[in-house]
């Protein structure tokens, strides 16, 4: 049995992506107490008024965001860890195509897991790489 993974440009980017989510998140400045003090300059209309219109609900949002977002992309790649190829072992007649199941829930690769984090950040240009962006 092979058990030297096969290069996979699809997986590199989705952890190249995920990657940049959580260093990026993890730049961002905490928001927690910042949004207490601007809870105390909403408006009669419900709005602090900065920049732009935040709504009390855009606050709530903001106090837990980083967080959250840190929270979520280490579950993306906890998850892209678990759920990756394996050579399946068995007999073939395609050598250099190998049929490949998952190393955590062992369905043929691509794996459903695999599959719902492509759906969700595979075809997007990677956090932080667009124009304007750090």
């Amino acid at each position: 049995m092979n058990t030297e993974e096969p290069g996979d440009p699809e997986r590199d980017r989705l952890r190249e992506r995920l990657e940049a989510v959580l260093v990026n998140t993890e730049k961002a400045a905490p928001w927690g107490a910042e949004t207490r003090r601007l809870q105390g300059l909403i408006n009669r209309e419900g709005y602090v008024q900065v920049s732009a219109k935040l709504a009390r609900e855009d606050l709530l949002f903001l106090s837990t965001a980083r967080e959250e977002l840190l929270a979520l992309a280490s579950l993306g790649l906890r998850l892209l860890e678990l759920h990756r190829p394996r050579d399946a072992g068995g007999i073939t007649s395609d050598t250099r195509n190998p049929i490949l199941r998952c190393r955590s829930c062992m369905w043929r690769w691509p794996c459903p897991t695999y599959r719902a984090i492509r759906e969700c950040f595979g075809d997007r240009t990677p956090y932080g790489s667009g124009t304007g962006t750090a």
